[in-house]
């Protein structure tokens, strides 16, 4: 029996030839209201976990678990009603002609009275910096506005599981630092909201509460993101690079500074300590 959990992966399989495995046997368990990061390189097979778990794809072998219960054809939709998915490109996902439309395309779609649906657009709005941009083209927004956007219309959906399939990965550092801050804030503001990164980008899996490292289609290590991302060894093996917070750490370790910092703030305190 799967544990008490939001989301239980069991032995799960999938290949698009039959031959080739993408997602090889793999068993991960998400506890409601974390936020968890799929972490690894193109091809590891992350992206296309995150189709599994939503029903694009359809598993060639092995069990998903929703709230202890097992997800099949019969009841994907119950799945895909709690979940909402945010796309790598937001251009991909826009299609109203103003900001203000495209953040209310979900509620249409659920067919929510339009008296009652200003409020809401208005109130998502506003929870990720855009209310002032509402009666805006998307086509002129910058990279972090549009997918300030897409996590709008996304939220206001209140899915009680949100996938952000490599969110960052087109946007510039600024627009990644907004952004990132963004869902951390989310998280802390939504206890009971399931986070799901999909990502190779380590800063970002560093505000996680537990990090999946991917490689091949195959789960290589579990843990939370001081466990996971100090160990360079297995960072290496899959062609990633550790935090520079942690490369920093390493550095200063060399010349007798010990720290186990969780940010640079109370590393620079643990230098001036050592002094």
């Amino acid at each position: 029996m799967p544990c008490m959990s939001k989301l239980e992966i069991k032995n799960l399989c999938f290949s698009y030839d039959k031959v080739t495995p993408i997602i090889d046997d793999v068993s991960i368990s998400i506890e409601a209201g974390s936020f968890v990061a799929f972490l690894g390189h193109n091809g590891s097979g992350k992206s296309t976990l995150a189709k599994l778990i939503v029903g694009l794809l359809d598993k060639n072998k092995g069990q998903i678990f929703f709230d202890d219960e097992e997800i099949t054809k019969k009841n994907i939709k119950k799945l895909q009603t709690k979940t909402a998915l945010v796309f790598q490109n937001p251009d991909n996902q826009f299609i109203g002609a103003t900001v203000e439309d495209d953040i209310a395309f979900g509620l249409e779609n659920r067919q929510m009275p339009h008296e009652q649906m200003q409020d809401e657009i208005n109130k998502f709005a506003e929870s990720v910096n855009m209310l002032d941009y509402l009666k805006k083209e998307p086509i002129n927004l910058s990279g972090g506005q549009k997918q300030r956007v897409a996590l709008a219309g996304a939220l206001i959906l209140k899915p009680e599981i949100l996938i952000l399939d490599e969110a960052t990965s087109m946007l510039d550092p600024q627009g990644k630092n907004t952004v990132r801050e963004l869902i951390d804030k989310i998280h802390q503001e939504n206890p009971n909201l399931t986070i799901i990164t999909i990502t190779h980008d380590i800063d970002e899996a560093l505000l996680c509460d537990k990090v999946f490292i991917l490689s091949k289609g195959k789960l290589v290590k579990s843990g939370t993101p001081q466990e996971v991302l100090r160990d360079e060894k297995a960072l290496l093996e899959v062609k990633l690079d550790m935090p520079f917070i942690y490369r920093l750490e390493k550095k200063l370790s060399e010349t007798g500074i010990d720290s186990q910092a969780e940010n640079l703030e109370q590393l620079v305190e643990d230098i001036w300590a050592s002094k």
